[in-house]
């Protein structure tokens, strides 16, 4: 009895204290950044060179959204195309078998 009287209680302190480090480990959002954390954000000139320029991000994304256009029109125009030969040769079957 002693055993699982211990055993609830180790269980009991491992939910706790998983629970208070869930708490100090989370930072509040109306905690203002530090002086560090602010110097981090800051914008470095010498890392303008590197960075992705908005404009030719656009370009291909607008690129990107062409295509993917212009395969998913292709991909109907071929399903009409076939379905429009199996309609027309139906007919073609039909108009055969009335005829003999």
């Amino acid at each position: 009895m002693a055993f699982l009287l211990n055993k609830s209680q180790v269980l009991s302190r491992l939910r706790s204290s998983s629970q208070d480090s869930l708490l100090l480990s989370r930072r509040g959002f109306h905690i203002e950044p530090g002086a560090r954390e602010k110097a981090l954000l800051a914008k470095d000139p010498s890392l303008t060179r590197f960075k992705s320029y908005k404009k030719s991000v656009w370009k291909l994304k607008r690129v990107g959204d062409v295509l993917t256009i212009v395969v998913v029109a292709g991909c109907c125009y071929e399903i009409y195309v076939k379905a429009t030969m199996r309609e027309e040769a139906r007919k073609q079957a039909n108009a055969a078998g009335e005829s003999a």
